[in-house]
């Protein structure tokens, strides 16, 4: 009787040690397939092959006992994951809180100690540990330190650091559209460290006006390079430890005519660099050797249009995207040349080039299992709206869906770092959303131990999918939301959400509609979201590239066309059309109420890009050319142009500290509309960024002002 109580303590004790894991603050560990979770302010790591066992390797005691204060909100380990450092005290940079404070422990002490102590407050970026654990590297203030964890003595590596001059990490536009965060890398042997450095001094600025912070107006300077003018000089630097001097690497082109997009150590003498020209339809990869800073083209490859090196909407920063296999000897490499996205494998010396995947759909590369040499990516072969993984193997190419069938939707996966498991998300337009944490390739639930969910979203419409075909012939996919009581006898107003650009796409299929417009569907409208050529759906590189030097005018298109076949429904009201879209979205949306004024009859653009000048060069020119080539178009594509044939009613909404799509843009399009005597709504919120949240009662009124601007100008209910 005893054994078998202790039997049921034991079995009871390991089920509370899994179902007390939150899944949700999963953070895979290096070089393995651990993970850490914050529990109550205490660090604690799972493997994922013994879930029923765990090892707090930091305690909320040992944090206080070194005079930590604040929250945990990342940790950065170590190779062996022997000792890690504690990030907190973040501060936003562009998009995101990337200088803060770091904490230093080691795991068999508990002991720890703040780094870079006689810097900066809250000024550390990007910290990690040498390979030989005897230091730290880190960003402050535009400048590399090395801070010994023994002495703790601090070293600058670099010292030219300005406002003007960026070591180690990035200005506005490398971040913003070319997904570049963290600027160095440690050789693995420790004994160097490559960096960026960003000269933007010939980078103009563009200056916000701060009219409410104190008693006189003050600017605030943004480097910002806008279409046509040149981007900001950079190169790559090798600091020797020993020696603590600089090697550059002797990248052909010019340093602010091409841009470095990624770089890697692929041993303990050669970088990896990837390059791209200005226009970006030619990406070169460099082996570099880091002494002599000799750079050898192993790889390049040219598009009619642009390459894209990364996943653009994936929302992933600093991933390179070159994954060694063969032991070095290969590495692989994604490409759409051939009308898909495909994984390709190419030797080290680029002179053998291998397509991996070979099916006639879309593979964008996730993740890699060395030991059974697996290959997982993400593909929708059949319906462009959702999302599936699949595996092919690199050496016997056969392919195969990873994700079961009984999950249809969108599957997301976060990928422990050998490849061996992942957090598995799943959800459609019919189910809420559902994580696991599953191994591969079997994708067997490892946990919760609880049956999978499939319930409905707690939502009071529905969702349901539909497909039109334009006057031009495209066939464009699209979500639609109805009111639980929808009528089919009766007209309703129906509200168009818009993106349309190629980086992000809105009709997918996921449980929830985009929230304002969702916030309004149970009042009695009809909402719409559909999307068109150009954006960054799985439907090959025809569908993605058909835009090239033609935004705002082939997306301004195919979503009018396909608008029009959504009017012929018997129960939409022609009269009540109203539109929104923010950024892009916000263009898209501009475009479409000035050049088809008989469709829209009220629309709301928040943060537009009113003219194609006035946004940043990578972005722009990526995508539309250099205005000198293609101006004819810039002028065309610009919402600006067509403004004088603005008929139905309008609300603009712009933050006056938007450093993305700068308040100007507001202003040349107000002058506009005056010029031409046009009637409108403005709502400008002072200080306020790209995502207009900050200050007190912001959401909150920007939501009340959109909803209150659709229920008087296209009411709702059916008639």
């Amino acid at each position: 009787m005893k054994k078998y109580f202790l039997l049921l303590l034991l079995i009871s004790s390991s089920i509370f040690a899994q179902e007390s894991i939150d899944i949700n603050q999963l953070n895979w560990l290096p070089n393995s397939h651990s993970f850490w979770v914050n529990s109550q302010g205490n660090v604690v790591v799972y493997d994922v092959d013994k879930l029923n066992q765990n090892k707090t390797i930091l305690t909320q005691e040992q944090l206080q006992k070194s005079g930590f204060t604040g929250e945990i909100e990342q940790l950065v380990w170590n190779q062996n994951k022997t000792k890690v450092l504690v990030y907190t005290n973040s501060k936003k940079v562009w998009r995101a809180n990337t200088k803060g404070d770091y904490w230093f422990f080691d795991l068999a002490t508990g002991k720890g100690k703040q780094l870079g102590t006689s810097l900066e407050k809250s000024s550390l970026m990007f910290a990690k540990f040498s390979n030989d654990n005897e230091n730290v590297a880190y960003v402050s203030q535009h400048n590399i330190y090395l801070e010994s964890l023994t002495t703790g003595k601090i070293t600058p590596l670099t010292t030219d650091g300005t406002d003007k001059i960026i070591n180690g990490t990035f200005d506005w536009v490398y971040e913003e559209e070319l997904a570049a965060r963290d600027g160095f890398r440690w050789s693995p042997d420790g004994k160097s460290i490559s960096f960026w450095r960003v000269d933007a001094s010939k980078t103009k600025f563009h200056l916000m006006i701060n009219n409410t912070d104190a008693l006189y107006p003050f600017t605030v300077p943004v480097e910002y390079p806008k279409a046509g003018e040149k981007p900001s000089s950079v190169k790559i630097g090798v600091i020797d430890m020993t020696s603590l001097k600089t090697n550059w690497l002797n990248i052909p082109g010019e340093p602010d005519n091409n841009y470095l997009v990624r770089m890697e150590w692929t041993n303990n003498q050669n970088v990896m660099v990837v390059q791209l020209n200005r226009l970006q339809n030619q990406a070169s990869i460099y082996t570099c050797d880091a002494k002599s800073g000799a750079a050898n083209l192993i790889y390049q490859e040219k598009s009619e249009s642009w390459i894209d090196v990364f996943d653009i909407s994936s929302g992933e920063y600093d991933v390179f995207p070159c994954q060694f296999v063969d032991n070095g000897k290969a590495f692989l490499w994604s490409s759409d040349a051939d009308g898909w996205m495909h994984v390709y494998k190419i030797s080290a010396d680029g002179k053998k080039k291998e397509l991996i995947t070979t099916e006639n759909f879309d593979a964008y590369y996730k993740a890699y299992n060395q030991e059974t040499q697996s290959i997982y990516y993400i593909a929708s072969p059949t319906d462009a709206t959702q999302r599936y993984l699949y595996e092919t193997n690199l050496n016997t190419k056969k392919t195969k869906r990873i994700t079961p069938k009984e999950f249809e939707g969108t599957n997301r996966y976060r990928f422990s770092t050998d490849g061996k498991y992942a957090k598995h998300t799943n959800s459609s337009i019919n189910r809420d959303f559902n994580t696991r944490l599953v191994a591969l390739p079997s994708h067997k639930k490892i946990f919760p131990l609880t049956p999978d969910s499939f319930s409905a979203p707690d939502r009071n419409y529905s969702l349901e999918k539909f497909k039109v075909t334009t006057v031009d012939g495209i066939e464009m996919d699209g979500i639609m939301a109805k009111p639980l009581n929808f009528d089919p006898n009766k007209k309703y107003p129906v509200f168009f959400y818009v993106y349309g650009e190629p980086m992000a796409s809105v009709a997918n299929d996921e449980p929830d509609f985009y929230p304002y417009i969702a916030y309004l569907i149970p009042e009695g409208y009809i909402g719409i979201a559909m999307d068109n050529r150009g954006t960054p759906v799985l439907k090959g590189t025809k569908w993605r590239k058909s835009i090239y030097k033609n935004i705002g005018i082939v997306n301004t298109r195919d979503q009018a066309m396909a608008a029009k076949e959504v009017l012929k429904w018997k129960f939409i009201d022609n009269d009540r059309v109203a539109i929104h879209g923010w950024s892009g979205g916000g263009a898209v949306t501009l475009n479409l109420m000035f050049q088809y004024p008989e469709i829209y009859k009220t629309g709301i653009a928040v943060a537009a890009v009113t003219d194609q000048h006035f946004y940043d060069n990578i972005y722009t020119e990526r995508y539309m050319g250099l205005p000198s080539e293609n101006e004819a178009t810039y002028i065309k594509a610009s919402p600006v142009t067509h403004a004088k044939n603005l008929q139905g009613n309008l609300l603009y909404i712009h933050g006056t500290g938007d450093d993305n799509v700068h308040y100007k843009n507001a202003e040349v399009l107000i002058n506009e509309l005056v010029k031409y005597d046009k009637m409108f709504d403005l709502m400008i919120y002072p200080n306020r960024s790209h995502g207009i949240y900050e200050g007190e009662g912001t959401s909150k009124h920007l939501a009340d002002t959109f909803m209150k601007y659709i229920r008087e100008n296209s009411p709702p209910g059916a008639k």
